[in-house]
């Protein structure tokens, strides 16, 4: 079983959680209704959506949502927000590898939260055939990693920490093993008495093999940005916005 099955709950849940800035996340989803030409018509898919911090304020806007994630309590919240609130979202809780989504059903997708490197070369290729079945053609995709080889690698920490609101403590000790391109890290989170440790995988790609990805899967990749103004992505910028259209 992957680590990502069993990482997304209490302490480590809480504190990723309470790391998010609503004010930035406002803007993502102005950039994600931009780029992906979201309507209060489109069908759209979130991929590892959390608990919908990009997908609820899409929703109140009118777009219907699918949302895809593994984590039971994540998915729950997500559930019970959008029912008590009257959303057009439909919640998903499943291993999205091994989920079948319907052909050329959705109008638009995305994977934000830096998520994009949950899986080994194989399987990340098969994610992203899956996700571009699912796209109609013409439809856009869009991604947010800031594990890409062109921004970690070139100020590589093997060890960092930072304090988390609410109390918490997150630490990490990372090794990078260039022969799997992988970052091996030990992760720690400190609340009061409470300690969690997880050893967690984050696969590592550069540009070159993320777009030669989405090429294979049917992709066109059409910009590849820095920040949410769209100022071209260069190394050592610290993340990438990456967006393709379904050919």
């Amino acid at each position: 079983m992957a680590w990502y099955h069993t990482y997304f709950k209490g302490l480590p849940q809480r504190a990723w959680k309470l790391n998010q800035d609503e004010e930035y996340t406002d803007y993502e989803v102005d950039f994600l209704r931009d780029v992906l030409e979201i309507t209060p018509e489109s069908k759209v898919l979130d991929v590892l959506a959390g608990y919908g911090r990009h997908a609820l304020p899409l929703a109140e806007q009118g777009a219907a949502l699918t949302c895809i994630d593994i984590s039971q309590e994540y998915c729950q919240e997500l559930q019970t927000i959008s029912s008590e609130q009257h959303l057009p979202v439909e919640v998903i809780c499943a291993d999205i590898l091994n989920y079948k989504l319907p052909e050329a059903s959705f109008d638009a997708a995305y994977c934000f939260g830096n998520s994009f490197s949950f899986f080994p070369r194989a399987e990340m290729q098969q994610f992203i055939n899956q996700i571009a079945f699912a796209l109609k053609p013409g439809a856009h995709m869009a991604i947010h990693t800031e594990n890409l080889a062109e921004s970690i690698l070139p100020n590589f920490q093997v060890r960092n920490w930072m304090p988390v609101q609410d109390d918490i403590i997150y630490l990490a000790e990372n090794e990078y093993r260039a022969e799997g391109g992988y970052i091996e890290a030990e992760q720690t989170f400190i609340s009061g008495p409470e300690k969690v440790t997880h050893s967690v995988r984050q696969h590592i790609y550069t540009l070159g093999e993320l777009t030669y990805m989405f090429e294979q899967a049917g992709l066109l990749v059409v910009g590849t940005f820095s920040n949410l103004e769209a100022d071209p992505f260069q190394l050592g910028d610290e993340q990438l916005y990456l967006v393709a259209r379904r050919q």
